[in-house]
């Protein structure tokens, strides 16, 4: 069912910059049982919403690993998004219109900060599992250094410790194609929408892959020169996403994964940091990712003192993490058993 939890009080982001007040939409499933020792919380990737069952079913839902009938399950949208949470499109009070690009820019520790104080309203003390993949990923993982003695575990895929120069270089690529589209600097919320086409579609590519392209977009007509699949492809996923996403969201929530940096103020590298996370962490990587590759989860495995890493075979890259719901969930099973 989704929620809204409104905040009267100023929240102040890592920049220093001050939201006279904060909005988190969020969905909860199942019941919360009476020692509360039962609550997973799910943290979203980049465009997901708060409903996760509709975005990782198999994953999480009835006979799944993630049952509503076992977990009381929280999923909230973070901070900056467009589905209900405070971000470019809700208003300002002091000026009574939508923030649009002024919208103050936040990290993933500000997402984070938001959902605690979520937690807290919810009267949550504990939570059995925190989970994510990609960006949500790096809530989770954020999440568990902040409050350690909170998440009793901790699930991640297809994530990392910190955004990579090759995640950076990505989303700066798609920046440029949002402020390529002459209405960018427009105050409406259709500003820059066609640039996010443009840069869904530089997604796209990083989301799936070489092999997974050529197996469901090759072509059987050797006559062909012009309208080909993977170009129709393309446009479908670019067109798809500009019909529920805005492009100053888009723009605020790559820079956001940009300044994802476990060791940020706390030490000097992130293998530090992660060394100090001593629940049992699942760690999952797939083999096809380009985007983040099992690399860097082999790498956070290493280190952490009670990790487990799983690698999962997969031709769907770094989409696998949504599209694998299956051998995700039975990963997850055998884990939490």
């Amino acid at each position: 069912m989704l929620h809204r939890f409104v905040s009267k009080e100023e929240f102040v982001l890592e920049s220093g910059a001050v939201l006279p007040g904060l909005e988190i939409a969020y969905y909860t499933y199942g019941t919360l049982n009476e020692s509360s020792s039962n609550v997973v919380w799910v943290c979203h990737a980049l465009t997901a919403n708060a409903d996760v069952m509709a975005w990782w079913p198999g994953v999480v839902g009835a006979e799944a690993a993630i049952d509503p009938s076992r977990y009381f399950i929280v999923c909230a949208n973070i901070i900056g998004s467009c589905y209900g949470s405070s971000g470019p499109l809700t208003t300002d009070p002091h000026t009574g219109a939508p923030y649009y690009r002024r919208f103050p820019q936040p990290t993933i520790r500000d997402m984070v900060n938001a959902h605690r104080l979520l937690r807290e309203a919810l009267g949550i003390s504990s939570i059995e599992i925190c989970m994510g993949g990609s960006m949500g990923g790096y809530q989770a993982l954020e999440w568990a250094v902040m409050e350690p003695a909170l998440i009793r575990r901790l699930f991640l895929i297809a994530t990392s410790a910190a955004e990579s120069a090759w995640g950076i270089a990505i989303h700066e690529s798609q920046r440029l194609a949002i402020e390529a589209d002459p209405r960018w600097r427009d105050d409406s919320a259709d500003a820059g929408k066609d640039g996010l086409r443009a840069a869904r579609a530089i997604g796209m590519l990083t989301y799936r892959n070489y092999t997974a392209m050529v197996q469901q977009q090759a072509e059987t007509d050797v006559e062909k020169t012009d309208g080909f699949r993977a170009a129709s492809y393309i446009r479908y996923q670019a067109d798809k996403l500009v019909g529920r996403f805005n492009a100053q969201c888009y723009w605020l929530l790559t820079k956001a994964m940009d300044s994802h940096q476990v060791a940020r103020g706390r030490a000097a590298s992130a293998e530090e940091v992660l060394k100090t996370i001593q629940q049992p962490v699942l760690l999952m990587g797939i083999t096809s990712d380009l985007l983040c590759p099992p690399e860097e989860q082999r790498k956070m495995a290493a280190v952490m003192p009670n990790a487990s890493y799983v690698e999962i075979d997969s031709p769907y890259g770094h989409d696998g993490f949504l599209v694998e719901a299956a051998k995700v969930s039975a990963a997850i099973r055998h884990w939490l058993e």
